[in-house]
């Protein structure tokens, strides 16, 4: 071959040859502690904006400084060290959604925790996302049963409703979270149980109730243990939120619990602060309202034009000695709608649940109830009331109160002993409507209060015996028609006759 053939080869290939060239925005850290790194050279990273670390480790862009950029590592910082090469990556974090997470134990990244193998999803969502606005809700009208008397009766919840459980330490505040998951086992709703910074025994005692019961095969548990890292804990109920969310826009509905958004608070000011962001009240950053407002206005019921799905959202909030006026629980409370509050003193006397009827609310309200439960409710939230007023008159005495306020405190007895409730042991809506019509119409006011209890399980075993076509009818047409009034009545009649 000649001269000239080797010159016409080298000027085809370097006619026909392809180049690309590819930028990378990487930067280079200048010092690495407590979770934190501070890299210098990221000149067009996003806030929030996913990074590279050498050995495999993760981080997230939180703040965009003039010379340098903070950002909170999403792994084990130790790998890190000063002088290392980052790289953005120009996404923002996602997490694997869909049917495949239901009945698994995952970390905030979506990775499996439970030991049973990989999880093999198709699609991923980034944790963060925008609320749905005004137009696309649908109002919040459809009842949410949790299977727990002093709730569904006093304090009810809608799909797409935002409902706090709030408590001092020891209340019983994950317990309703729990039986609320357990109750759902029929009712076609997806769980997610969000666990932020607590003990890792805790959290596989919760799962090992979930799989006894079998309401793990409908949830999801996500969890960020307090042997965690701080940044893995400020993303968790984000985490949580997206997965929920796929199944709300597939036109399902969803359930979400946050325990508890309290330590939430104190991982993201603890990043806050290792990042020098200017402390506020209680060395809380300034954002720390925005930081639980954009992740509860996530909860919602969508449209029917939208897919008519619900995310409804339970987070948690453990008060240090009732205070309820503290920094974090006022802020969550004005963002929620509404609250049930658990009190020490109802829990030390063996009311459990330890629901203060006059410090929980419902924003919603009767809107959320069956027909059926709004009528036995109505009466029951009103006698309730009027024996707490009572009771304490009672404390000096009751030989100056008259025949009727008498008969408002023995009704009143009844109906906190028949409001009590042992924890995993949910009950239907029809069960619980005969049994508070029971004690609101006086079918219990002969009855001894001390055997109340003990008059409830004969109560719904005879029911379920003799008149099972009741409850199922309460159940399905969700009222006390006229034609059920007058067989409910006789039926109660005749048990009072068989147990005298």
């Amino acid at each position: 071959m000649t001269t000239k053939d080797y010159i016409s080869i080298i000027k085809e290939q370097i006619e026909n040859l392809i180049t690309s060239v590819a930028t990378y925005n990487v930067g280079i850290v200048l010092e690495v502690s407590d979770g934190i790194a501070r890299i210098q050279g990221l000149s067009a990273v996003g806030y929030n904006e996913l990074l590279q670390f050498p050995n495999d480790v993760q981080g997230l862009a939180l703040n965009l400084e003039e010379d340098n950029v903070g950002a909170i590592i999403l792994g084990d910082y130790t790998l890190i060290k000063e002088g290392d090469e980052v790289q953005a990556t120009g996404r923002v974090i996602e997490v694997p959604v869909g049917e495949a997470l239901i009945g698994r134990v995952v970390d905030s990244l979506g990775n499996p925790r439970d030991g049973k193998g990989p999880i093999r999803t198709k699609k991923n969502r980034p944790i963060e996302r925008v609320a749905p606005n005004v137009a696309q809700r649908a109002p919040v009208d459809t009842p949410l049963m949790t299977g727990i008397k002093a709730i569904d009766s006093m304090i009810p919840i809608g799909y797409g409703q935002r409902e706090l459980i709030i408590g001092d330490r020891f209340t019983g505040k994950t317990a309703i979270a729990i039986d609320t998951i357990i109750a759902q086992k029929d009712s076609n709703l997806t769980c997610i149980y969000v666990a932020i910074g607590q003990r890792t025994s805790k959290v596989a005692q919760v799962v090992a109730t979930l799989e006894k019961y079998d309401a793990m095969s409908h949830t999801i548990v996500l969890a960020a243990d307090a042997s965690d890292p701080a940044s893995l804990q400020y993303i968790a109920p984000y985490a949580g939120c997206a997965m929920a969310e796929e199944f709300m826009e597939q036109g399902r509905n969803a359930l979400i619990v946050y325990d508890d958004l309290f330590r939430h608070a104190w991982a993201y000011r603890q990043l806050s602060l290792l990042l020098r962001r200017p402390p506020g009240r209680e060395a809380y950053p300034g954002d720390i309202f925005y930081l639980h407002s954009r992740l509860l206005e996530r909860a919602a019921k969508l449209s029917p034009e939208y897919g008519g799905g619900s995310l409804t959202a339970l987070p948690i909030i453990e008060t240090q000695m009732e205070d309820m006026s503290a920094y974090i629980p006022t802020n969550i409370i004005s963002i929620t709608d509404g609250q049930i509050y658990l009190e020490p003193g109802l829990f030390n006397a063996g009311i459990r649940p330890a629901v203060n009827a006059g410090l929980s609310v419902s924003r919603v309200g009767g809107y959320a109830q069956g027909k059926a439960m709004r009528r036995v409710a109505g009466r029951l939230r009103l006698e309730l009331s009027q024996f707490r007023e009572l009771e304490s008159f009672a404390k000096f005495g009751t030989e100056e109160l008259d025949i009727s306020a008498k008969n408002k405190l023995e009704r009143g007895n009844r109906i906190v002993e028949i409001l009590k409730q042992p924890q995993y042991s949910p009950m239907s809506m029809g069960k619980q409507v005969l049994i508070l019509y029971a004690v609101t119409n006086g079918y219990l006011d002969d009855i001894p209060v001390e055997e109340v209890v003990d008059y409830e399980k004969i109560f719904h075993d005879f029911m379920n015996i003799n008149h099972p076509e009741l409850e199922q009818k309460i159940n399905k047409e969700k009222e006390i028609t006229p034609d059920m009034e007058e067989p409910l009545r006789a039926a109660m009649k005749e048990l009072k006759t068989a147990i005298s």
